[in-house]
């Protein structure tokens, strides 16, 4: 009797055990600048080891912010999250932590989606290359006036004559107002990589060095000397010549008017 007592009470701990580890099995996603930091949480104490993954890679994980390795970009913060520095687009895409216990054999698993945003701004005629890597890339879409339209495929390539895949990137040779919008790319399950927000630059801004002007400035210029100072320069020497013109005669006067004696002083 004990015994078969002995075997439901082992039977009922192994399947809560097995409901346990289970619930530690999330999917969380985050989202993070490009440029800046981001987070996966875990949020586990007493911890025996922990392993980072992505695209069944193992990812070396310092242990604090200040360790020099060739992948000193990803460091522990805590007791287990993960932090990963100065954000590029190739970071995005789905991440899986296995979280090893002091106390137990099997880990809790924490599963991220990274999805990297950034903005970027462009002047007009010049050339936009959007840096998405689309080795990783199932689809790549761009939201319009018409909503969400697809640009470009995996097995297709582009579906636009405004864009070009050269070297696993997209670009536009000369950009105008109507490529601004959010360009995204998608993964095989539809989930969003990465996010990037194009704006038209209308003029170029100043160097900053001493001395050196923009095209638009120059031309601004050129235009208020020819219908603004030439006329203004002109009309003042008009002015001056009217003005001589008509006193000189005056002072001709005033001089043969005086008396002999002042005359012959001047």
């Amino acid at each position: 009797m004990f015994r078969w007592l002995n075997l439901l009470l082992l039977l009922f701990c192994i399947i809560k055990y097995r409901e346990t580890t289970n619930v530690g099995n999330i999917s969380i996603h985050v989202t993070g600048q490009k440029g800046e930091n981001a987070t996966l949480p875990c949020n586990i104490e007493a911890i025996f080891r922990l392993i980072l993954t992505s695209q069944s890679k193992n990812i070396l994980v310092c242990e604090n912010k200040e360790c020099k390795t060739e992948n000193d970009r990803v460091f522990k913060k805590g007791s287990c999250d993960i932090i990963i520095k100065d954000l590029i687009y190739s970071d995005a895409g789905k991440y899986i932590l296995k979280v090893h216990y002091t106390n137990t054999l099997e880990p809790q698993i924490r599963e991220y989606h990274l999805q990297i945003h950034d903005d970027i701004s462009v002047k007009k005629g010049e050339q936009l290359k959007l840096d998405v890597l689309l080795s990783n890339a199932y689809k790549v879409e761009r939201n319009s006036s018409e909503g969400w339209t697809e640009v470009w495929t995996r097995g297709h390539g582009v579906n636009s004559d405004r864009l070009t895949d050269r070297d696993g990137n997209l670009t536009i040779n000369e950009f105008t107002a109507n490529d601004t919008g959010t360009y995204r790319v998608l993964d095989s399950n539809n989930e969003t990589l990465i996010t990037v927000t194009v704006t038209v630059t209308e003029s170029r801004t100043d160097s900053g060095s001493p001395g050196e002007r923009t095209d638009d400035t120059e031309h601004t210029a050129v235009y208020w000397f020819w219908s603004v100072g030439l006329p203004v320069i002109l009309l003042a020497l008009v002015g001056v010549i009217v003005f001589v013109v008509i006193k000189k005669p005056q002072c001709l006067n005033r001089l043969y008017s005086l008396p002999p004696d002042q005359n012959a002083g001047l």
